[in-house]
């Protein structure tokens, strides 16, 4: 029988949709949503949600004793472009919510954890195309140092304290429900909203920025598969790399011409063009298909056929 899972930061572009399947698949009672601020009227009236400061180890702390948490899927985190106007709130963000879940694992208040990391763990230096588990990274980003450093006190929790705690490296996501929240990947969500508006889209990424990226189902799926996973079977306990597809925006914009012959995209690169230039252009994931028996199931084309689809709607 499903212990209660807390889900923190469950009203972003991934929590809201993870939470929403965890409460399809346990029952809406058994998932406790909770967030610092509220979510969508569907999540709201989904089942129960908690104010909660993902900073705040007592407030935390009281939730998890109050509904018997078993599991905490820990989503709460400033993203890379954001993360660079604002470092020391990124960094208090980032690092602080980690080491809060960490301490009730290690205080036997939880039994395991789920924390995301991203491939903004690597750096310029990482070699670019199928970029191995474990590799030079050295990343560029607030976000990125973030979340490296959140990897190794993952592993470090697990080899000294003996916390169960799993993550994956996500690459760039595309949803269709909820809008991103300030990631450098995000031109791969918005173009498909504005070929449906407008019929063109400015892309803040140059035409041949070739980033992993891949369709929100894949990613919440990979997700609960980890989580429900034997942890015998788990080699790595600071994240695995996850793959599923390798575009650039003129590879969007040629998969949406398809849908919409008329659209148009032009190219004013940012700020944003420098932290995709120092990403991986293609992800080894072998270790999750070995590990976990890993697989995606969308590529480019179906999610742009399910984008459009689906916001049409």
């Amino acid at each position: 029988m499903q212990k209660p899972i807390l889900i923190i930061g469950a009203c972003g572009q991934i929590g809201t949709e993870l939470t929403m399947e965890l409460r399809n698949k346990y029952g809406a009672d058994k998932v406790i949503a909770s967030d610092i601020r509220e979510g969508n009227d569907t999540l709201m009236a989904s089942g129960p949600f908690e104010l909660l400061d993902a900073t705040n180890y007592a407030a935390i702390e009281d939730v998890v004793m109050h509904y018997e948490i078993d599991e905490v899927y820990l989503m709460a985190a400033m993203l890379s472009a954001t993360a660079e106007k604002f470092p020391m709130r990124a960094w208090n963000l980032n690092m602080n919510s980690l080491f809060n879940v960490l301490n009730l694992a290690k205080e036997n208040k939880i039994s395991k954890i789920f924390w995301p990391s991203s491939i903004a763990v690597f750096g310029p230096n990482t070699p670019k195309e199928n970029t191995a588990q474990s590799t030079i990274m050295e990343p560029s980003t607030v976000y990125g140092i973030s979340k490296q450093s959140g990897e190794r006190w993952c592993e470090y929790y697990f080899k000294k304290f003996g916390v169960d705690v799993r993550s994956v490296r996500y690459p760039g996501l595309i949803s269709w429900k909820t809008m991103p929240g300030g990631g450098t990947t995000d031109y791969a969500v918005e173009i498909y909203h504005e070929a449906l508006e407008k019929g063109s889209y400015q892309s803040f990424l140059d035409k041949g920025t070739k980033l992993p990226m891949m369709y929100m189902d894949d990613a919440i799926r990979a997700t609960i598969q980890l989580m429900e996973s034997p942890a015998e079977q788990l080699t790595v306990r600071s994240s695995y790399n996850l793959g599923s597809m390798s575009f650039t925006p003129d590879d969007v914009a040629k998969s949406i011409k398809k849908h919409i012959p008329g659209f148009e995209i032009s190219y004013a690169p940012d700020f944003r063009q420098k932290i995709a230039d120092s990403w991986p252009s293609s992800i080894d994931d072998t270790q999750a298909k070995k590990d976990w028996d890993w697989k995606p199931e969308f590529d480019l084309d179906q999610t742009t056929s399910e984008m459009l689809t689906n916001l049409k709607k």
